[in-house]
């Protein structure tokens, strides 16, 4: 079982049309994939037209009275499945508080589910705080999006001195551009040199397009509804980038 939290700093970069694209392209392919959605606001569990709500709420969840394979629901996707949120998940920071070894209960939490799933995307909210330590520490993976701007990669670089100064040597940090609109020349630029001087970013940028933002509306992965498109090419791509990174 590999663990990839879709994680940033910054909010609106992609990281839940991401997660849901991911997750639902890796259930594709066959692998037994589950998306936890960890953010109050509940975007994945929307996507996948499934109610945000967790029995218990976060309190029970991080005690150990609610263990995770009771809370997963089924979508309308073979091999995928989701951990809906619940709007409780806004305390989860004072929740972890009150355990001793706080960043290490998701690692806990998630333990049990690796016969289950090949692999268990983790949709985060955006802020440095004690969860997203604790979902540092349960994670494999850190795939964190990046628009291509200024401020957006100022958050990477904030976010590559939090994992070094952690010393967190086992989490694997892959950034990928997103929301990339090749007509801008600041985004063009952007992406040519940082590719070129950071060798971690991954190739493949997703870009900023009309069907992504759809998603809202159909309530359902990109594959959901469409066949094929510029966007669901560079998912699928960025897919078999990851994959062979995973793999190497």
């Amino acid at each position: 079982m590999k663990v990839l939290a879709l994680y940033s700093i910054k909010g609106g970069v992609g990281k839940t049309s991401s997660a849901v694209n991911l997750a639902f392209i890796a259930a594709r392919n066959g692998y037994r994939t589950l998306v936890w959605d960890l953010d109050p606001q509940g975007a994945s569990s929307f996507y996948f037209r499934i109610k945000p709500k967790v029995k218990g709420g976060s309190k029970e969840l991080i005690a150990g009275k609610r263990e995770l394979d009771g809370l997963i629901k089924g979508t309308d996707f073979e091999h995928l499945d989701l951990l809906p949120s619940d709007f409780s998940f806004r305390n989860l920071d004072l929740v972890l508080d009150d355990k001793k070894k706080p960043t290490r209960q998701l690692k806990k939490l998630l333990k049990p589910l690796a016969a289950e799933y090949d692999f268990i995307f983790l949709d985060c909210p955006p802020n440095i705080s004690l969860l997203s330590e604790a979902v540092f520490e349960a994670s494999d993976i850190l795939l964190s999006p990046v628009i291509p701007t200024i401020l957006s990669l100022r958050t990477l670089e904030q976010l590559k001195k939090f994992i070094a100064d952690q010393k967190l040597d086992q989490l694997i940090l892959m950034p990928f551009f997103g929301m990339a609109d090749r007509r801008k020349k600041m985004h063009r630029e952007i992406m040519q040199s940082m590719i070129k001087d950071n060798p971690d970013i991954l190739g493949i940028a997703i870009p900023y397009a009309s069907d992504i933002e759809r998603m809202g509306v159909e309530r359902m992965p990109l594959g959901g509804y469409i066949n094929k498109s510029r966007s669901t090419d560079a998912y699928n791509e960025l897919w078999q980038e990851i994959l062979a990174r995973i793999n190497a």
